[in-house]
């Protein structure tokens, strides 16, 4: 996310859902509504959905196809976003928000990142947690 260093970024990957159900597979990104979230890697963007768990949602691929990007409950698009669009890392994708079901006041990125399936059914990849990658990136922008 825009300006956003990592510091206070926590693993909550393994974290139960829906009464402990299932896991969360993901990390939540706490920031202020309205945050321009930025894409992550050079890719394409797979699919713009919205949906009653994740709200206004982008899925999106690297350029070899090899992992998906799944960012969720954002507030809004970016206005030059749609299906298909290539990705520059740093593009806005869309904004922080509380789309979905996420709570009202709490406003905040849930990030996945999943292994591209060999069938191609993307929104139904192996969950990665992303938490030690973000940590790796933001130490390193930290040092510079």
């Amino acid at each position: 996310m825009a300006g956003y260093d990592g510091r206070p970024l926590a693993d909550s990957f393994d974290d139960a859902r829906d009464g402990g159900d299932r896991r969360h597979n993901a990390i939540d990104i706490m920031a202020a509504r309205g945050t321009p979230v930025l894409s992550v890697q050079d890719g394409r963007v797979l699919r713009l959905s919205k949906s009653s768990k994740g709200g206004i949602t982008v899925y999106a691929t690297d350029l070899d196809e090899r992992y998906v990007f799944y960012y969720a409950h954002l507030d809004g698009y970016h206005r030059n976003l749609y299906d298909g669009k290539v990705l520059l890392r740093g593009d806005t994708l869309g904004y922080v928000g509380t789309t979905g079901n996420a709570p009202e006041n709490v406003p905040h990125l849930h990030f996945q990142l999943m292994r591209m399936p060999s069938d191609g059914k993307y929104w139904n990849g192996e969950p990665i947690n992303p938490y030690p990658f973000l940590r790796a990136v933001s130490s390193a922008s930290r040092n510079q």
